[in-house]
């Protein structure tokens, strides 16, 4: 017999009801009477750890989960870093190492839930905390704020991410249990509770009504006044050595009821360029999270006011900076002093972890993995293939921009790495002169030329003169590099390049060439080991590209260059670009390079960037451990 149709759409709406009561259907909420999280109904506490897969090359992004797994860990904690993925406006980037749908997925395969943090502001120590560049094209913008062209460019993006968020949330089958809006936003000067109130609309619109949406602060009243807001669960940060009792405290007064969380448990600390090599006590970090546990709180690990579980590496550009009073960039390797070294090997700070873990909640069965294999590949000779000002033709191939004044980095749309700045001496210089820049006009360090022969550097917040000789006419070039935007507080909107116009002995220069150089893309391009040498008769002080190869012996190993007798500069291996080298400055006196990077049976190609001064016999040496010095000097 046919049904009628208002029978039908009774049974039908019945049915959806006992489909939305079942104890089948999947959720993640807060019980506000329980004072816990409730998955699937049941209170639930996690103990997460932070990861940043843009910190971790693609083929070890598993290794690194599984450790994380066996270490005890019921969550991990993903930040997105939205200049990883738009690099231009409209352009999106998701494959390869940036694939961040394949890396969601892994963490399902083997049994993580995921703390998604997709900012669109993150810090993390990260190149301008996130933010692409390319927003401060519009050198009025005020970031992080309810400006309406940054509203604008964060509503585009939240457009193309979220969707690909929304399938993996917990609701829905997936592993995604909570998602972060904005990054300790307390910290932030603006305290514009309109631009958390338009995030929340837009991640409410984007993912539905049933994702569990929180916000990260420190325990400092001001801060959680101006980063909370009601329709987000706010949680706290501190690190050990906090009265777990106070900070918690903190956390009440603005969540009176719910679960305590801690999102971000510091087990580490970063390290900055010419600082020593930070390290935390692993007896306090088990102690404070021993302490936790007893109280009931989620916990997640990270280091210092930052995390982490596992840190990585800061590759190519993407180091971000601090601003104490100066300028402070963050050191290539992102080791942090976390449980997980940067090469992704088990410490002892992490058999401590696992250890109280073990007090509260059962391991999972079978042994931790073992550190992944390194090797010393030893001494690699290299030999000067040019001057970097021979090469502008191959490193700038659309020419110069012609500017009266300097022109920023923005100004002429580069996101990173390294712009030349050309004039000329106005008159004869025939005593020693002092060109010298407007404080706070350097942005980062500039390498000055003059005849193309090296005269010194100038510094951010550091040496901002320089004294030369010359005829007029004589070409006067600074090579600008960019060390990483600001990552926190008030400065983030860190323009680079030369801010003020140069002087010779109080008079500005003027008539400039802007040569904006994109030094990977010919790296990656072959360039400069398929091509021939340049002659050169200048001696071993200023920018030059050194090249060498070597051979693996059928392996391909994680390994660690050392740059004996370098000074500063940049290292690609097959075209990859691994970072920053600076060991005159310190701590860190090796570069970490995956043996994903590496080649078997094929000669593997090395380029160097010396900015200073290569030593007399140009090589590097290939270790099986990393080198961070303790003492340090502050030359440059």
């Amino acid at each position: 017999a046919r049904m009628g149709l208002p029978a039908l759409a009774l049974l039908l709406a019945a049915g959806l009801l006992h489909v939305q009561a079942s104890p089948l259907a999947r959720s993640f909420e807060l019980d506000y009477e329980e004072d816990c999280f409730r998955k699937d109904g049941v209170p639930f506490r996690y103990i997460s750890g932070s990861i940043h897969y843009a910190r971790v090359p693609r083929p070890a992004w598993r290794d690194r989960l599984l450790k994380m797994y066996m270490s005890g860990l019921s969550a991990v904690q993903v930040y997105v870093p939205w200049n990883y993925h738009e690099p231009q406006p409209g352009v999106y980037d998701f494959a390869g190492d940036r694939d961040v749908e394949a890396f969601l997925d892994l963490t399902a395969e083997l049994g993580l839930l995921v703390i998604l943090r997709p900012g669109p502001y993150i810090c993390a120590e990260w190149e301008m905390g996130g933010l692409p560049s390319w927003l401060l094209w519009k050198p009025d913008i005020v970031l992080r704020s309810s400006d309406p062209a940054y509203l604008a460019a964060v509503d585009s993006w939240l457009h193309v991410l979220l969707p690909k968020i929304k399938p993996r949330l917990y609701q829905h089958g997936g592993n995604i249990i909570s998602v972060q809006v904005e990054n300790e936003y307390g910290s932030y000067y603006a305290c514009d509770h309109g631009y958390l109130r338009h995030l929340l609309g837009s991640f409410r619109a984007l993912l539905g009504s049933e994702v569990l949406l929180f916000t990260t602060d420190s325990t400092r009243a001001e801060e959680l006044r101006c980063g909370t807001l009601q329709g987000l669960y706010a949680t706290i940060d501190f690190g050990p050595g906090s009265n777990v009792t106070e900070a918690f405290g903190a956390q009440r007064w603005v969540e009176p009821k719910g679960p305590l969380v801690n999102s971000e448990y510091y087990t580490g600390w970063l390290d900055y360029w010419g600082e020593a090599h930070a390290s935390t006590s692993l007896v306090h970090v088990a102690r404070g999270l021993e302490d936790m546990l007893q109280l009931g709180a989620s916990v997640n690990m990270q280091v210092v006011s930052w995390y982490m579980f596992h840190g990585g590496t800061n590759f190519a550009y993407w180091s971000g900076a601090d601003f104490k009073d100066q300028y402070k960039p963050v050191t290539t390797s992102y080791d942090y002093d976390a449980p997980l070294s940067e090469a992704g090997d088990p410490t002892e700070k992490l058999f401590a972890i696992r250890m109280v873990i073990s007090k509260f909640q059962p391991l999972p069965a079978g042994p931790m993995p073992p550190a992944t294999p390194k090797y010393a590949y030893g001494r690699v000779a290299l030999q000067k293939h040019a001057d970097l000002l021979d090469a502008l033709d191959v490193l700038c191939p659309s020419g110069p921009i012609q500017s009266r004044f300097p022109l920023t980095f923005e100004a002429i749309k580069q996101a990173h790495g390294f712009v030349v700045y050309r004039t000329q001496l106005p008159r004869d210089v025939l005593e020693p002169t002092m060109l010298g820049a407007p404080p706070h006009s350097i942005c980062d360090r500039g390498y000055v030329m003059l005849q193309k022969e090296y005269r010194g550097t100038l510094e951010r917040d550091g040496q901002t003169t320089v004294h030369v000789m010359g005829r007029a006419g004589d070409t006067l070039d600074v090579l600008l590099e960019n060390m990483g935007r600001i990552s926190f507080g008030a400065n983030i909107s860190d323009f680079k390049g030369l801010l003020g116009n140069l002087s010779l002995d109080s008079s500005p220069l003027s008539n400039w060439l802007i040569y904006p150089l994109d030094i990977d893309a010919a790296v990656q391009q072959g360039w400069p080991h398929a091509a021939l040498p340049k002659s050169s008769r200048r001696g071993r002080a200023g920018p030059a590209f050194y090249t060498g190869t070597f051979e693996t012996p059928g392996i391909t190993w994680d390994t660690f260059v050392k740059f004996p007798g370098w000074s500063k500069g940049q290292l690609w291996i097959n075209g990859f670009n691994l970072g920053r080298y600076w060991p005159r400055r310190g701590p860190q006196q090796t570069l970490f390079v995956p043996g994903s990077v590496l080649h078997a049976g094929r000669p593997n190609n090395i380029t160097v960037l010396e900015l200073e001064g290569a030593p007399s016999t140009p090589l590097l040496l290939f270790l099986d451990q990393p080198l961070f010095n303790r003492t340090l000097g502050h030359s440059t």
